[in-house]
């Protein structure tokens, strides 16, 4: 799937964006919404850019990204920038030239399922470059079971996401973990506190993700029938994850 869609979102070191906005979230933050997932997770708020990558957004350059990012940063007096809505490891080669074009004054958050570099350490290698990178690892779900429920892949897939932490702190890349716990048993999220406690101590006080119940995704959990256990409107979501 990740080859397959690499191929579609993916030109030389270009890559496709279908927006570059402010954000909320990180207390403020320059984001630019990229194209292109291997995931099919129930809960994205993305959906429609992760099925169709090839009739949405525009190709980019690594030092137009950057642009464009800086800019809004400034003009909005931010200190953060992030690639988000889609999956941005997707494009490595472009991925890192756009934060090696990123001012080494903004934080660069790295927002990732971390499969790709579960899968390859010499990406935590590369990554492990830049000093004002900070990765967030996203768990979709706290088990094998649970990912494959909500992405539709294989449970092997969270392994990776497992990896992806392991090979990042062994490269002293500056990471977190966070999860998506509204479809977990607490005796799941228990185990996954334990789980990640065996590869960094800090790691057990993961970062919590909730479902965001924008409009499209009830419909869609509500036409799968996915049931959840937790979940938050958008203009109701706690302060802590935002």
């Amino acid at each position: 799937m990740a080859d397959a869609t690499r191929h579609i979102v993916c030109r030389n070191a270009q890559r496709k964006y279908y927006r570059f906005r402010p954000s909320r979230f990180y207390g403020g933050i320059a984001t630019a919404d990229c194209v292109g997932c291997f995931l099919r997770c129930v809960f994205c708020w993305s959906w429609k850019e992760i099925v169709r990558p090839n009739e949405y957004g525009n190709y980019y350059s690594p030092e137009e990204v950057a642009c464009k990012l800086a800019s809004i940063a400034n003009k909005k007096k931010l200190s953060q920038i992030r690639i988000s809505g889609n999956e941005p490891t997707l494009c490595r080669n472009h991925l890192l030239r756009v934060i090696e074009s990123i001012p080494k004054d903004f934080l660069f958050i790295l927002e990732t399922n971390g499969i790709l570099i579960g899968n390859d350490e010499t990406y935590a290698d590369e990554l492990s470059r830049f000093s004002h990178l900070y990765v967030r690892v996203s768990l979709k779900g706290t088990n094998e079971e649970e990912f494959s429920k909500v992405t539709g892949a294989v449970p092997e897939g969270f392994f990776l996401q497992i990896k992806a932490l392991e090979h990042l702190v062994k490269y002293n890349v500056n990471v977190h973990p966070a999860c998506m716990i509204s479809f977990s048993l607490p005796e799941n999220i228990l185990s996954l506190r334990k789980r990640l406690k065996a590869i960094h101590n800090s790691f057990e006080d993961f970062e919590v993700e909730e479902l965001i119940l924008y409009p499209s995704i009830e419909k869609r959990l509500k036409n799968l029938g996915v049931n959840y256990k937790t979940g938050y409107k958008p203009d109701n979501i706690p302060s802590e994850q935002i």
